[in-house]
């Protein structure tokens, strides 16, 4: 079968090349993929991953073998996956990391929900309640950034969505954003939650923007330049203030569901913002990169 691979060696890190069928274990489901999404880091540390390794982690397909044990999706649903190999003509992944997509909805864009929709749902529901709390979300126009943005503000948080440019800030208004800033150094007052993305500068940045008892999610790092906190830039008077890490995408089924059933609602709307063939995955790779993208790339495995 046709996959796309690592090169950690050659080229952009990465090349379509052919590979054995993958092979499901007994919890698992045995997907013909369909459509894939590219996530930035994905593209932009595929040198990371050792040679040969399919790439890729979000897909939509339809069941070619069901699980063995008799659990999970039955041959011929569509699903949505969250799991390594995504972007091959197959993927094996666990019945636990799948959710069968209702009758009824577009199936294609779906594909860029897994990876972005888990972060940004884990992230802010670890927080606990928000309704009545400020919202900071950094890379706003990202795909992580434009869940966040609709999660927060439809369980009642005033959010504050942060752009590199004005060019970026179109539609983060009407997805729920109270303010639409250019730059970090605009915003005033405290924030009680922030959802961050770009690393670098910003990190330190909105960290001092945090009012006591506050949470800084770290879930990004698109700038890839590295972070300066000043000295006891982390000592504050009053309740204490956290920093947390985030990877955790652990079993995601059951939030797959979750975002799915809010697709189909209407209270949440998918950031598809470049859609192609997979076989113009440089020229995807170059627009997410260079930040022309408002939202997540959505390919089409033909």
């Amino acid at each position: 079968m046709r996959a796309i691979i690592a090169t950690p060696d050659a080229g952009p890190g990465y090349r379509p090349d052919e590979v054995p069928d993958p092979v499901a274990g007994p919890s698992q489901v045995l997907i013909a993929v369909e459509h894939v999404s590219v996530n930035h880091g994905e593209v932009r540390y595929a040198r990371a991953f050792p040679a040969g390794t399919m790439l890729g982690h979000d897909a939509v397909g339809r069941v070619l073998r069901a699980a063995t044990t008799g659990t999970g999706p039955r041959v011929g649903a569509w699903v949505i996956a969250l799991g390594a190999g995504a972007w091959a003509h197959r993927m094996a992944v666990d019945v636990g990391a799948v959710a069968e997509i209702p009758g009824g909805m577009d199936v294609a864009e779906l594909a860029v929900l897994p990876t972005v929709g888990v972060t940004a749902l884990r992230a802010l529901r670890s927080t606990g309640p928000l309704r009545g709390r400020r919202v900071l979300v950094t890379g706003a126009s990202g795909g992580v950034g434009r869940i966040a943005v609709q999660l927060a503000s439809s369980q009642g948080a005033e959010v504050i969505a942060v752009v590199g440019s004005a060019s970026r800030a179109d539609g983060l208004a009407s997805l729920g954003a109270k303010e639409v800033v250019v730059g970090i150094d605009a915003i005033a007052g405290e924030v009680d939650v922030v959802v961050e993305t770009v690393g670098g500068v910003v990190l330190p940045a909105a960290w001092r923007l945090l009012s006591p008892g506050g949470v800084l999610h770290s879930i990004g790092w698109a700038s890839g330049e590295p972070a300066t906190f000043p000295v006891n830039s982390t000592f504050a008077p009053g309740a204490a203030r956290s920093l947390r890490s985030f990877g955790d995408v652990a079993s995601p089924g059951a939030d797959l569901a979750c975002l799915l059933g809010l697709v189909r609602d209407g209270a949440l709307r998918v950031p598809v913002g470049w859609r192609g063939s997979w076989r113009h995955l440089d020229e995807a790779a170059a627009a997410l990169l260079g930040r022309r993208v408002a939202g997540k790339v959505l390919l089409d495995v033909d």
